[in-house]
């Protein structure tokens, strides 16, 4: 028997390696008008990882993962509310087209598996 199997891993947001994101975050994009690069700003409201940063460590980064690989970032913000957190706000930047490229599969996938579409503005 010949041929390679191929993985195919539900696509996953983490703030903690190992860990998947349980909230649906809304997602704004930006692209710039000549197409060379964009912005992704992803916004959880009451995300899970509040509820398991005290046994899991601290916040590490935004990871996006896919059967391709993992997309990540470090322009993580926490915003809080009567000194509580209460949402996240994460930003992705896409520098060249093949960024974007990449960027908007892991999307398609990720929103298959949860139920999401675009709608544009």
């Amino acid at each position: 028997m010949s041929g390679a199997i191929k993985m195919m891993a539900k696509p996953v947001i983490q703030f903690i390696q190992g860990t998947d994101e349980q909230t649906i975050p809304d997602v704004r994009l930006t692209k710039s008008r000549d197409g060379t690069n964009g912005v992704a700003i992803f916004t959880f409201e009451e995300p899970s990882v509040f509820d398991s940063t005290g046994e899991l460590g601290e916040i590490t980064g935004f990871y996006m993962i896919d059967e391709e690989g993992v997309l990540q970032s470090v322009d993580v913000n926490a915003k809080f509310i009567n000194g509580k957190p209460s949402k996240i706000e994460a930003k992705y930047i896409m520098r060249t087209p093949r960024d974007w490229d990449r960027f908007m599969r892991f999307m398609e996938r990720y929103s298959d598996a949860n139920g999401l579409q675009f709608i544009k503005k």
